[in-house]
């Protein structure tokens, strides 16, 4: 279950954000093969005073955080990032305003279901893609 957050600037309309929600999750069932019930996401507005852009960016700047487990490859993650690139330029978002940082956790460092540790759950899918 990979835990997504995507921050940006207040003032994305709500098909916008519903929009960003599916295309991130559309390229992590695309790229990294989890089930497609497999949601966990939140998305943070802030005041243009509250949310610093880099100079070379323009108020569109987004960052998308991905917290997943580790054992992903290097293609694997190269696929995820130029789909949601693809995909946040559809919803009017430059490509160059988009930054993802994923963060590979070791399945150990996960409680679920209850606290068990993810390794000693079957999750019904392969994580290593």
């Amino acid at each position: 279950m990979p835990l997504i957050k995507i921050e940006a600037r207040r003032g994305l309309s709500p098909g916008t954000k519903r929009g960003l929600f599916d295309a991130v999750h559309e390229a992590l069932v695309a790229s990294f093969g989890i089930p497609d019930h497999d949601r966990a996401q939140q998305l943070i507005e802030y005041a243009p005073e509250d949310f610093e852009i880099p100079p070379r960016n323009g108020p569109l700047f987004t960052i998308v955080t991905i917290v997943a487990f580790a054992g992903r490859s290097l293609d694997a993650k190269r696929a995820l990032y130029k789909t949601i690139a693809d995909r946040f330029e559809t919803l009017g978002i430059p490509r160059l305003d988009v930054f993802i940082v994923l963060q590979d956790i070791p399945r150990e460092n996960w409680g679920l279901r209850g606290g068990i540790a993810a390794t000693d759950i079957d999750f019904g899918f392969k994580i290593e893609v």
